[in-house]
């Protein structure tokens, strides 16, 4: 296996016809890198996502909430919920962690409010 770098990830990305492409696969869970060009045009998902962000910065829509991201951060997406990258820099790129089922895990714990322990 190719070494799980940002560097080697956005090399095996410009082949791609997507701005995405899945890296790795175990159990439940995918690791994707994420380079979108000017507009992030995605759906909510079926599965919970963990999105690490490589590099740039912006600001994230996850709901109904609007914040800035940058590099080095760690967001948080529920199955089903409408979320979004704009206004980021042309460098901008994240490392994206799909993982459980369908439809999600489900929400027992204070951390599920994003708050930093």
């Amino acid at each position: 296996m190719t070494r799980m770098t940002v560097n080697n990830a956005l090399s095996s990305l410009q082949n791609e016809a997507t701005p995405f492409k899945k890296l790795f696969e175990h159990g439940s869970l995918e690791v994707e890198i994420y380079k979108p060009v000017g507009v992030d045009l995605q759906q909510p998902h079926s599965r919970d996502e963990v999105y690490v962000i490589a590099s740039g910065s912006g600001f994230f829509i996850n709901g109904e909430t609007r914040q800035p991201f940058e590099q080095g951060e760690v967001l948080f997406v529920a199955a089903g919920v409408e979320h979004r990258f704009e206004d980021f820099s042309d460098d901008f790129s994240t490392w994206v962690f799909f993982y459980g089922p369908e439809g999600g895990e489900a929400s027992d714990s204070a951390c599920d409010t994003g708050a930093v322990r």
